[in-house]
């Protein structure tokens, strides 16, 4: 029968003390970054797994993360959320932290979800993901003092700022603005007429990447009209919408709210007889990889991580902010090679 490896084979292998690695695994914030990585990185090497049981009965709590598994729509972008939600549980287990995923179907599904799986002691705190202004889960949380960090800003809450001081307030998102800034320089490369195919306008998210548009041609108020094009998120109303485009001006290069919208806007432009236009998307799926098609990285394990670190902060510390914003990363791929 193969041994299972200890704490104290965790510790000899890392180089620090036993009690090193239990802080590790119960309060890595008060850890140097770099002896966590060693622990964390033995913990990994080594198949370490604490005893979940154990621990439960002595903290008298579950170390569980709840987060919705939203229904499957089918689409391109859907992608991001599958990923975050996979590095989230790669990533607890050295922390010696569960997750465990639950179906809802709207707000109060899953805040009746949330309140049978804490009641029954088989989670301590929750994932919210998918969020929007006068958000009911993030405030019935606040209310029932139980911990959580939100997968995207408080958007279009009154007083936002405010939120983001506030140790009840946890959230992590992509700053999306610096990836289409990101977007936008490198399409500049082709010209300076570099249009931009975005969501209708009051989304939180959509509006953020737009701006980063806006701020790298140095158009603080309205645009351009005829270089700010709209589609619903859709393959094919983006290809409607950039095809009447194309049809009635030229332009140098496309930034997409989303790799949907530039999947439609290089159908529009290969039938339009410029299929080597630059178009670059948003979210770098799998699509984008295999039409050779420059989008913007979310990096959604550097988001599990920052959302892993605010859940075992400690808000009594004072250890803020609360909040952290992850700077994506511009894939740029050539379609001379497709």
């Amino acid at each position: 029968m193969v041994r299972q490896p200890t704490v104290e084979d965790v510790a000899r292998l890392a180089g620090v003390s036993r009690q090193t690695v239990s802080n590790v695994l119960n309060a890595p914030d008060i850890v140097r970054a770099t002896t966590r990585g060693r622990v964390e990185a033995a913990i990994a090497e080594l198949g370490y797994a604490p005893s979940m049981a154990a621990r439960r009965l002595r903290t008298q709590q579950s170390h569980t993360i709840g987060i919705r598994l939203d229904p499957y729509a089918g689409g391109i972008s859907g992608i991001v959320l599958d990923r975050f939600i996979h590095a989230l549980t790669e990533r607890a287990t050295p922390r010696g932290l569960r997750i465990l995923v639950y179906a809802a179907t709207d707000a109060d599904e899953e805040i009746r979800r949330i309140r049978q799986l804490r009641e029954g002691g088989e989670i301590d705190r929750i994932v919210l993901t998918g969020t929007y202004a006068g958000d009911p889960r993030a405030e019935w949380l606040a209310e029932h003092d139980i911990p959580y960090v939100a997968f995207g800003r408080p958007w279009g809450e009154p007083g936002a700022q405010a939120l983001d001081a506030d140790a009840s307030r946890h959230w992590v998102d992509v700053d999306g603005a610096a990836g289409t800034r990101a977007a936008t320089l490198h399409s500049l490369a082709e010209g300076d007429r570099v249009a931009f195919l975005g969501w209708p306008a009051g989304s939180g998210t959509g509006d953020d990447r737009e701006r980063g548009w806006r701020e790298a041609l140095g158009w603080a108020e309205e645009p351009p009209a005829e270089l700010r094009w709209t589609s619903v998120d859709s393959v094919s109303r983006a290809r409607a919408v950039v095809e009447d485009a194309l049809a009635a001006m030229d332009v140098d290069a496309i930034v997409c709210a989303s790799d949907t919208l530039a999947l439609g806007a290089h159908l529009a432009a290969s039938h339009a007889g410029r299929p080597h236009l630059l178009v670059i998307g948003f979210d770098n799926t799998p699509v984008a990889e295999a039409l050779a098609l420059s989008s913007v990285e979310q990096r959604p394990e550097l988001v599990a991580d920052a959302v892993l670190d605010l859940l075992v902060a400690d808000p009594a510390t004072g250890g803020g902010p609360w909040h952290r914003l992850i700077e994506p990363e511009l894939v740029v791929r050539s379609r001379d090679d497709v």
